[in-house]
């Protein structure tokens, strides 16, 4: 699904990602670690298209298209999703019409009319349900006013209504509290299928308690040093970096 070789990648002229060498099939769970500046959201960032970002050299393929071209939206119609550490707030537009605008973009960029209101309606009660998910809160405007547990939940719901191929949650369980982290999980688990994947990246191990994954990577100076299961994720709890430090400078 998910091919990247000898990816590099810059910011603002500053080297992040020093080649990073990456497959994902459907049906996995891949959990990117790693620590403070390693060049984990900046490989999120990088896969999704976010335009700040400068592809240096190597390659992203994405379900065996070169993908280094296309801007974010159209990585996003081909069922690309990035839920951001820190989702932003547009007060005036209720969750129901942002949902509704995203879903009609991307059935027209596939060449399909928008959906019916009727099965709109439908499909939002159903993901809402799903992730229990109060109806008063589809009607409030987009993150303004919610709390950090309140912004992760619907983007989880954005992810269950776009239904994308790829999903990459970038330190989701940032400022989550142990209730909230778990609704979310659950939300992830719900959504998992054979047909597609998910990128979690994130600093804990009790993230992966709840959404449990495939292979486990650690990113370091912009590189992937270390793959391994989940029990990697465990020895990095317990040890933390420091020992990958060592390893990688010895």
């Amino acid at each position: 699904m998910l091919k990247i070789e000898n990816l590099h990648a810059s910011v603002e002229d500053k080297s992040i990602l020093q080649g990073i060498n990456l497959e994902i099939k459907p049906g996995e769970v891949h959990a990117i670690m790693g620590p403070n500046g390693s060049g984990k959201s900046t490989l999120a960032s990088v896969i999704a298209g976010k335009e700040e970002y400068e592809v240096t050299k190597g390659s992203i393929s994405f379900e065996d298209e070169d993908i280094d071209e296309l801007a974010a939206e159209e990585r996003a119609h081909k069922g690309v999703f990035l839920s951001f550490q820190y989702p932003v707030e547009i007060p005036g537009v209720s969750v129901t019409n942002f949902i509704k605008t995203a879903i009609n973009e991307s059935r027209k960029a596939q060449g399909l009319e928008d959906m019916p209101a009727k099965d709109m309606l439908k499909l939002i009660r159903e993901k809402a349900d799903l992730l229990e998910i109060d109806r008063k809160f589809l009607s409030r405007s987009l993150n303004e006013g919610f709390s950090g547990g309140e912004k992760k939940r619907n983007e989880i719901f954005q992810m269950a209504m776009l239904e994308p191929k790829l999903a990459i949650l970038d330190e989701t369980d940032s400022g989550l509290d142990i209730d909230a982290l778990r609704i979310v999980a659950n939300g992830v688990n719900k959504l998992k299928s054979k047909d597609n994947a998910v990128m979690v990246i994130t600093h804990y191990q009790r993230l992966l308690d709840y959404i449990v994954p495939d292979y486990v990577h650690v990113i370091y100076n912009g590189k992937i040093v270390k793959s391994g299961t989940k029990d990697l994720a465990l020895e990095l709890e317990e040890k933390g970096y420091d020992w990958i430090k060592e390893e990688v400078n010895a």
